[in-house]
């Protein structure tokens, strides 16, 4: 079956922002106009596509991104909602990974807010083409311009205006587009009736100043077009100027902002326009790096051509199909019913169903296209970040990374019968989610979850009840502390144990000092001349390992510790794997104590937005916080 859409017409692009910058409603505007719903959904009813689980409904926020197919105008669009609450920076991370280009969407009254700094580090971060939408331009306070420079000045972006604001708060009636240098106004309140006129002559010479300066900012860009714009900027046709807007958005230079109101439909249309317009299609990004089985560095194109590679970005259980695995491909094409080989951890698998999803409904497909994003049905070992790839040519595309967890409850089941659904559960949850972890508490028995805040957790639990019908009980939050060491030590240790018949004998001598910020733990096998044979090492290791996640001083895992194993010595007989990996631990906990440990406590930047009258107070509280 030939591919439905062109490759250089398909755009992957994610919509995200600050919470309540409304980036679900500017969604359900996009699905409403491209005609894949019929009513518009609010997400203040409750009813908005992409905020598909209870919880979402309820709260009126996006927690998973939710990864919608939609057309416009011959073109094929992907777009991921994501969450823009801070506990779910990893659903944000994850998007970001697969996508070609984002629109960043900003409270015309808001403007940059702290949410919209760490997405839009995040962005840089991979390097994503993007554009902006300045939403609720009707709400009193909205001030177009403001955002426009708190972009340039507290983003650092190139942010370039392609469209002004006709009027603003309750006097927005409309848009002029900088590009044809017509005004688009809108005469009802569904968007569906719009009338081009001219720019309403209170705003001619404020488009004239904007228009030119947006044709400088392109020009300067593009050399072709530098030589006309000396010669005369006028002579720069439309078509000319939409084409070098193009290159620089999908080379990173150029960010440009458009603006409207989506809760009142005005501008929506048009933001669709500009992201077929200008955001990349896959051919437009550079080709997907990735390592072959021998660790040379190789790249796959977006190309139906070449072998077939996908990135698993998301795993959801989904009520009635099961298991959920969302890919994005980047190169070959896959067939339902096939098999595929999951790079990373060198299973085997088998691709029952391919279905494009549409918030909540899905559509199946028989074969999913190089720069496509799809869901898989039937996937039973791939996990978030896995590559998938042709058994014939495996390749291994760049892992995501996910960020530590900064809080830990623990948690039980309100009846001893709901304790094996409850670990079903949890275990299910956390394939889901990368960020949130779960463990057994040695010493106590008890369960611990962790995760990214206390929202993120109430959430995981809201869950377990609705979906897995688990009623549980949780502890009061702990904090994530964590253990490291500030010196340096060398660690002579040996474990002997004769007990009559084979003993136990393993001997290790290391060197212990502090590692790079984030690092974890680095080993080092500085071994010559076999004094420790090779298969005794990785025991070492081992018990290295495990003796750090137990720590030294109050039980924290102990992170940011370099050890070099350089000598050691085995005896013949009574050497034995487990001997290594307890003379490894003895070395690492006597070790450690001589190389100054410290408790480290998780920080966090936090944005704090309040009237001036309340300031003082507010100082006071965070400094008794030890803020």
């Amino acid at each position: 079956m030939a591919r439905k859409t062109p490759l250089e017409k398909i755009r992957n692009i994610g919509i995200a922002a600050h919470i309540d910058a409304g980036k679900t409603t500017t969604t359900e505007r996009i699905l409403f106009y491209t005609g894949k719903t019929h009513k518009i959904g609010e997400t203040h009813d409750g009813a908005a596509v992409t905020d598909f689980m209870e919880q979402e409904k309820e709260r009126g926020i996006t927690i998973q991104s939710a990864a919608v197919t939609a057309e416009w105008k011959g073109h094929q669009i992907n777009i991921i909602d994501t969450p823009g609450h801070v506990d779910f920076t990893i659903e944000v991370e994850r998007s970001l990974r697969v996508l070609d280009g984002v629109v960043a969407v900003f409270c015309a009254v808001g403007g940059v807010q702290s949410q919209s700094e760490t997405v839009w580090r995040q962005a840089n971060r991979y390097e994503v083409p993007r554009m902006v939408f300045v939403n609720k331009m009707d709400r009193t306070g909205a001030d177009f311009y403001r955002v426009v420079d708190q972009i340039k000045n507290r983003l650092g972006a190139n942010a370039v205006p392609i469209q002004l604001p006709i009027g603003s708060e309750d006097k927005f009636n409309g848009l002029v587009d900088l590009m044809t240098m017509k005004a688009e106004i809108y005469t009802n309140d569904l968007g569906t009736d719009i009338k081009e006129e001219e720019i309403p002559a209170d705003l001619a010479d404020k488009a004239k100043e904007y228009h030119d300066a947006m044709v400088e900012a392109i020009a300067s860009e593009d050399d072709e077009l530098m030589e006309k714009y000396f010669e005369d900027p006028d002579s720069i046709t439309v078509e000319e100027l939409k084409k070098a807007l193009r290159k620089a958005v999908c080379d990173n230079k150029i960010v440009p902002v458009c603006c409207g109101t989506a809760f009142k439909n005005k501008g929506v249309q048009l933001l669709l326009n500009n992201v077929v317009d200008y955001m990349p299609s896959p051919v437009d990004v550079k080709a997907i790096e990735g390592e072959l089985e021998d660790g040379t560095k190789t790249e796959r194109h977006s190309s139906d051509s070449e072998p077939f590679s996908a990135l698993a970005f998301k795993v959801m259980t989904d009520p009635y199909v099961g298991r959920l695995t969302f890919l994005r491909v980047y190169s070959g094409v896959i067939t339902s019913g096939s098999y595929v080989l999951n790079a990373t951890n060198g299973k085997k698998e088998r691709i029952a169903r391919l279905v494009r999803m549409y918030a909540d409904q899905r559509l199946e497909e028989s074969e999913v296209y190089a720069g496509d994003i799809c869901a898989a049905v039937g996937l039973k070992d791939t996990t978030t970040g896995d590559t998938l790839c042709d058994e014939k040519a495996p390749i291994i595309l760049e892992k995501m990374t996910f960020p530590e967890p900064v809080i830990s409850v623990a948690i039980e089941p309100k009846t001893k019968a709901d304790q094996d659904k409850m670990g079903i559960a949890l275990q299910k949850l956390a394939e889901e989610d990368p960020s949130f972890r779960v463990k057994s508490d040695t010493e106590t028995g008890q369960t611990i979850i962790s995760g990214m805040g206390e929202l993120h957790l109430d959430i995981i639990v809201d869950r377990m009840l609705r979906e897995f019908k688990v009623e549980a009980n949780i502890g009061k939050p702990q904090v994530a502390y964590r253990e490291t060491i500030r010196g340096n030590s060398d660690q002579d240790s040996k474990f002997i144990r004769q007990s009559g018949g084979k003993g136990q004998y393993g001997h290790v001598k290391v060197r212990i000092s502090p590692a790079g910020e984030n690092e974890g733990f680095v080993f080092e096998n500085k071994i010559v001349g076999g004094a420790i044979p090779r298969e005794y090492i990785e025991p070492a290791r081992k018990g290295m390992e495990e003796a750090l996640e137990g720590g030294i001083l109050a039980g924290f895992p102990m992170i940011d510790v370099k050890v070099e194993l350089y000598d050691g010595s085995y005896h013949e007989v009574d050497s034995s794997e487990m001997a290594f990996k307890i003379a490894g631990s003895m070395a690492i906990k006597e070790g450690c104590r001589k190389a100054q440990p410290c408790i480290l406590e998780p920080m966090m930047k936090v944005e704090i937005e309040i009237p001036d009258e309340f300031t003082g107070t507010i100082i006071g509280d965070i400094s008794r916080r030890r803020g």
